[in-house]
């Protein structure tokens, strides 16, 4: 069991919609135009689909899907490195107002329509009524054949980009050597001309100080001496008034006893007076003009001041802008480097090949057992003779997939020549081999759940209740829902879902979806066999076909991958 309940509110033209899901093999029927798909288009909108305004009910403000997996175990990782609380179940919930504006919530937490396709892959495989068209596109048949393979595709992909830009640099270089030795040249003396004045990080402001402080040295030396002599001068100086004040109020604290506070005070600012006044004689005792220093500093400061002029910098700045030129100047010793340039292709272009050779074999393994799994559910699907075959093809070049094109050939009977699927002329030939392939994948799929939304369109008889034992066998491990009109797949079911419009007292339109059973379940099938009118005779066929649901298959369809 995987989907267990989904929730919809004015979606499409659906007002309310309550719907619990069981495991196994669930078929969704209905009239023409009833709505069958609306449920697909829903799960695929909490899944991460692209979403518009247009699936907003009418005269409604917003569209709101909720639905409730059970949380595969490989997903908790996925999770907790995104930052979703853990639950079980997993809730998906998604809103689409009436300007199309959409928000996305994962387990009550807000959520990126990326993140809910990233954990759809997870949960759902979506089997389209126009599966087949993808069956004409390289990439999509390549990637049936690497998934079905087990084989990781990601690693080449980073390897080819790695070699390409490899590639890239070694002829960037080959093209560029004269003006890279041009513009080496120039950093080169750039270089050199600010190397000579090394200047170090915080030099600048070390200079700034001391050549202030060297250019006011006398009136400091002067601010110096006089404020040692307003602490220390004979009779009126800081220390002897301070010294006079606290010998008068020590004598008379003991008839005052608040005095005793104010000696504290008076003590307290005559030691910081001393130390004041031992702290100016130490400067006064190491400071004295130099003009030689000065000079020294006048002319540093003019090297500094010439350079930033020059390139245009503040002069604080020449320290990085020294730093940034070496950091170029190695790009461009490297990029010069013809000889490791041309070693970093041939490792790249090495790495590459060993992994793509790896995946070649992957696909050469597992391109005949595809072919022959395929080929048997063929016969099974009015292709009796019909044979599929994945071709591999050398590509005339490299790229980012490998060094091999893949085919699907197909022959739609005994005894013809498998031609390319896009050159098949029958579309019923192109329906069938679709779902031969979705049914084979599928079982082989990660996915718990499987939805096939019309795959059986243009197939009947015989063949059409092979695809509802095809499905039916497929619900045994998994979950299995499928849209269908065909009355042969609905009666192999193990669960019967229908969809109904309605209109109310004021001429709107909605639709439900209902479990039926028993009686209901009947006259559903008759309806499919027959139409609206329902006769005993479709009656009875129905019933013979739903009895007929539980009897074994003659012979099974889908078989389980070989080891690779």
């Amino acid at each position: 069991m995987a989907l267990k309940r989904i929730s919809l509110r004015d979606f499409v033209i659906v007002r309310a919609l309550e719907l619990d899901l069981s495991g196994g093999f669930s078929a969704l029927t209905g009239e023409t135009g009833a709505g069958k798909s609306i449920l697909v288009d829903a799960l695929q909108l909490a899944l991460g689909s692209r979403a518009d305004a247009s699936v907003v009910r009418e005269g409604a403000a917003r569209a709101e899907i909720s639905t409730e997996f059970d949380t595969p175990a490989a997903l908790g990782a996925w999770l907790d490195a995104a930052g979703f609380e853990p639950h079980d179940p997993l809730l998906l919930r998604r809103t689409i107002d009436a300007q199309g504006k959409s928000r996305a919530w994962i387990n009550g937490s807000p959520a990126t329509a990326g993140q809910l396709r990233e954990v759809g892959e997870q949960l759902l495989d979506i089997h389209g009524q126009h599966a087949w068209q993808s069956l004409t596109r390289p990439d999509a048949v390549r990637g049936l054949l690497d998934a079905y393979a087990g084989a990781d595709t990601r690693p080449l992909a980073g390897l080819w980009q790695t070699w390409r830009s490899a590639v890239q640099a070694l002829e960037n270089a080959r093209t560029a050597q004269e003006s890279l030795h041009r513009e080496r040249e120039r950093l080169s003396w750039q270089i050199g001309e600010v190397q000579k004045l090394a200047p170090a990080a915080d030099e600048w402001d070390e200079l700034n100080g001391q050549h202030t402080r060297l250019s006011h040295a006398q009136a400091l030396i002067d601010g110096a001496q006089g404020a040692l002599t307003a602490l220390e001068e004979d009779e009126h100086g800081a220390t002897e008034s301070l010294s006079r004040s606290l010998a008068l109020l020590q004598d008379q604290q003991h008839l005052e006893p608040e005095f005793a506070e104010l000696c504290g005070v008076l003590s307290s600012a005559l030691a910081q007076a001393e130390d004041a006044a031992h702290s100016l004689h130490a400067y006064l005792r190491k400071t004295d003009p130099d003009p030689q220093q000065l000079a020294s500093l006048d002319e540093r400061m003019g090297l500094w001041m010439s350079l930033a002029r020059r390139y245009r910098r503040p002069p604080e700045e020449l320290p990085a802008l020294l730093a940034g030129w070496r950091e170029e100047l190695a790009r461009l010793d490297a990029a010069a480097d013809l000889a490791a340039l041309e070693k970093a292709e041939r490792t790249a272009a090495a790495a590459f090949q060993a992994e793509a050779a790896t995946l070649s074999k992957a696909r050469a393994r597992a391109a005949p057992r595809l072919s022959r799994e395929i080929t048997q559910a063929m016969q099974g699907l009015g292709m009796n003779g019909g044979r599929f075959e994945v071709a591999l093809q050398k590509s005339a070049q490299a790229s980012a997939h490998g060094m091999e094109d893949v085919h699907f050939m197909v022959a739609g009977h005994a005894g013809s020549t498998p031609r390319p699927v896009a050159k098949v002329a029958s579309g019923g030939e192109l329906s069938r081999l679709a779902l031969a392939i979705a049914v084979t994948t599928s079982a082989l799929g990660s996915a718990d759940t499987l939805i096939f939304d019309e795959v059986d369109a243009g197939v009947g008889g015989t063949v059409a209740e092979t695809v509802g034992r095809l499905m039916q066998q497929l619900g045994r491990d998994r979950q299995v829902l499928a849209v269908t009109h065909l009355p042969q797949v609905a009666s192999c079911a193990d669960h019967h879902l229908v969809v109904a419009k309605q209109r109310d007292a004021d001429g709107i339109t909605s639709s439900s979806v209902a479990a039926v059973e028993g009686e209901a379940r009947v006259a559903e099938v008759s309806r499919m066999l027959g139409g609206e009118r329902q006769s005993a005779t479709s009656m009875a066929h129905a019933r013979e076909m739903l009895e007929r649901r539980n009897m074994p298959p003659a012979t099974p369809t889908v078989q389980a991958r070989e080891p690779a």
